[in-house]
């Protein structure tokens, strides 16, 4: 929960759920920068909702797939009793 309880993560996570992507990228289009990004993405590898492919120099970041599954399975939505957080809004 503490992984996904700030409003950055879960927009990182949402354009993740797009498909792979580089830091840079995420940092242009969740308007902060790509050190701030790097350090949420550290987070949500840590907590297992993120992994990295390396290609050449360039590091690729996407949902693990484990737990993009789990959201297939259940709409889009991580119900974890206490609080649910809603990934099928995917225009932040």
């Amino acid at each position: 929960m503490k992984a996904l309880g700030e409003e950055n993560r879960l927009r990182i996570m949402r354009r993740l759920l797009i498909g792979p992507t580089s830091v840079n990228d995420l940092a242009e289009r969740v308007a902060i920068s790509a050190y701030n990004v790097s350090k949420h993405l550290r987070i949500l590898r840590e907590a297992g909702l993120v992994t990295q492919q390396k290609m050449a120099q360039l590091r690729l970041y996407q949902v693990a797939p484990e737990f993009a599954a789990h959201l297939r399975e259940n709409h889009q939505v991580l119900n974890l009793g206490c609080c649910q957080f809603d990934f099928s809004k995917l225009n932040d």
